[in-house]
């Protein structure tokens, strides 16, 4: 047990002058043999006994030295020194008794005279043990040698073989002598070692262990949320939709679909990313007047191209992900739609300004302009949309990077009253806050729907001077601005003429609380659907009654105040809800009420680690 846990005790000055001298025990073995079987008759005796073993034992002892001598000429110093000392030990050899230089094998204790029969098998036997080691040793290297006595063959290739332990050596960086043990490293660059200061200094710790790896966790490890989900049997469509969207690629035999269904078609398959030049066709024909595309990351411009061609009475065009699309697209689309009144784009950001310039100048009768992200869309463009379509009723320029308060002055020279629908969320730098007020100001009362999402500088001011004169908003989402209080909302909603909101989304900003929720509720409570309360502070959950019965989605994360007994309230008044989002809700447990066909997301109470 000591050599495999690689302790060593210590060793003799003969020992050590024998190392240093480089004698071996090979020739001590043949006087251990000889001191073991003496000569008890005379001449005649010894001749006798050679002659009958001659080519037996005679011939095994020459082969066996032999054969190690030649072991010992090739192989390394250190694993022949630990060979030896192994068969050593193994034998029963001990130190003081290697008292002369010579090339064999150890010598053995004093043990009772043997037979011949049994001395040749036990000669067998270690000879066959002394093959298996020198085998282990020239594959696995040493059973001795571990990460910290083994020099690495990248860094120390050119050191010096280890000095036995219990040696002294002078340290190649202080000079200072030290005892060589078994944690004494090389030194980096060499040549010569280390003493145990100086191998620390250097950043190297002789003594850390080596380092566990980290077992990779299964995926069915991994941390797991339960949501309370009602699960239900898929329906016959939906089945039909799913096969479809497997054979995707035999567009030729699927035939005329209705287009209800070429909707869920589409939106299945992008959900893999299988739709490609060859599969789009499948959504093409001279009688479309709509065309939706969920993801046009695999459609090159020859594909986007032929879109045009081979749909050329399109009204309608909502294209997603179609981040492939340049200049050559648009001046083939200024040609091809004619009849193109709403544009939809998501991630456009190849297309230049002389692309939208041409395509804003051939189609005079857009109505609605929404793209998100297109970096290179400047003022000059703007300028041109406006001037060239005067029917422009619903625009979003969404996390534009180029937009600013020349862009809001722009927007300005719009007749009043024509825009129903803005959306100039998340730019790269906010607008200030009296540029907003006077675009507001000059866009008129009739906008239905506003996005003004993180723009960081509008507050309470623009509540009052820029929200308050509308009369026809249903849609607002002012989420991200954290200049907003929950006074300044409550003042908004309390006493506005505002017809009754149907969707809210006012996520992101953790000012307001009680105030806000009680004058949202009393003022679109009965008409909300879909209310946004995402990280929000503390509010009173009496409010909570004040929901209406017509709300359908309600995310309610990161709110502190939400618990048990809220979510019991909401379940029980808001008899419409089909979805309630918790995440972050920690005040929610296990024991959170459920309700048929209404689905809650992220009790984290439920969260599971195995």
């Amino acid at each position: 047990m000591s050599r495999r846990n690689n302790v060593r005790g210590p060793t003799s000055a003969l020992t050590d002058f024998l190392q240093a001298s480089g004698i071996t025990t090979a020739v001590i073995r043949r006087r251990a043999a000889t001191r073991r079987d003496p000569p008890e008759g005379g001449p005649s005796n010894v001749a006798q006994d050679e002659g009958a073993n001659g080519n037996e034992d005679g011939n095994e002892d020459e082969d066996h030295e032999m054969a190690e001598e030649e072991n010992e000429v090739t192989a390394p110093p250190a694993p022949r020194r630990r060979r030896a000392t192994r068969a050593a030990t193994a034998s029963g050899y001990v130190s003081d008794e290697l008292d002369e230089p010579t090339s064999a094998a150890a010598s053995p204790t004093k043990k009772p005279k043997l037979s011949k029969a049994a001395e040749a098998k036990k000669k067998a036997q270690a000879k066959k043990k002394a093959r298996k080691d020198v085998d282990v040793d020239d594959e696995d290297g040493s059973d001795e040698d571990d990460m910290y006595t083994a020099l690495s063959k990248s860094r120390f290739s050119n050191s010096p073989a280890k000095p036995p332990v219990g040696s002294f050596e002078n340290c190649a960086k202080c000079e200072k002598q030290f005892t060589v043990t078994k944690y004494t490293i090389a030194a980096n660059p060499g040549p010569g070692f280390l003493c145990h200061p100086c191998a620390k200094s250097s950043g190297a710790d002789p003594f850390k262990k080596p380092a566990v790896p980290k077992k990779r966790r299964a995926p069915a490890d991994k941390r797991t949320v339960t949501n309370f989900e009602e699960k239900r049997f898929p329906s016959l469509s939906s089945l039909c939709i799913q096969l479809i969207s497997e054979h995707i690629d035999d567009v030729e035999a699927l035939g005329d679909l209705s287009s209800i269904s070429m909707d869920e078609i589409s939106k299945s398959i992008s959900k893999n990313r299988s739709l490609t030049g060859q599969t789009a066709q499948l959504f093409y024909g001279a009688h479309n007047t709509t065309l939706t595309l969920y993801d046009a990351t695999k459609l090159i411009p020859s594909a986007l191209d032929t879109l045009a061609q081979l749909n050329p009475n399109l009204t309608s065009l909502r294209l997603d992900f179609c981040g492939r699309m340049n200049d050559v697209v648009m001046d083939a689309w200024s040609t091809s739609l004619p009849a193109l009144t709403h544009v939809e784009l998501l991630g456009p950001f190849l297309v230049r300004p002389p692309g939208w310039l041409k395509f804003f100048s051939s189609h005079p009768k857009l109505e609605a302009f929404l793209i998100t992200q297109s970096p290179r869309f400047d003022l000059a463009c703007l300028k041109s949309l406006l001037a060239n379509c005067k029917a422009l009723s619903a625009l979003r320029l969404k996390e534009l990077g180029l937009l600013n308060d020349q862009f809001l002055t722009s927007l300005g020279t719009i007749k009043k009253g024509r825009l129903t629908s803005l959306d100039l969320s998340e730019p790269s730098q906010s607008c200030t806050e009296a540029a907003m007020i006077k675009a507001m100001k000059a866009i008129g009362g009739n906008l239905t729907k506003l996005d003004l999402s993180g723009h960081s500088l509008l507050g309470d001011a623009f509540l009052e001077k820029g929200l308050k004169p509308l009369r026809y908003l249903e849609d607002l989402a002012l989420n991200n601005l954290p200049e907003l209080t929950d006074a300044g909302v409550a003042k908004l909603f309390n006493g506005w003429e505002n017809v009754a909101l149907t969707r809210i989304d006012l996520s992101r900003n953790y000012g307001l609380g009680s105030n806000a929720l009680t004058g949202i509720l009393e003022h679109s409570g009965d008409a909300l659907q879909r209310l946004n309360l995402n990280g929000w502070g503390d509010f009173n959950a009496d409010a909570i009654h004040a929901f209406g019965k017509e709300l359908v989605f309600l995310d309610l994360g990161w709110c502190r105040s939400v618990d048990d007994f809220l979510i019991k309230d909401i379940l029980k008044c808001c008899g419409k809800l089909r979805e309630v989002k918790v995440w972050g809700c920690n005040r929610v447990t296990d024991r959170c009420p459920r309700k048929r066909g209404v689905t809650i997301y992220g009790v984290e109470s439920h969260s599971t680690t195995t």
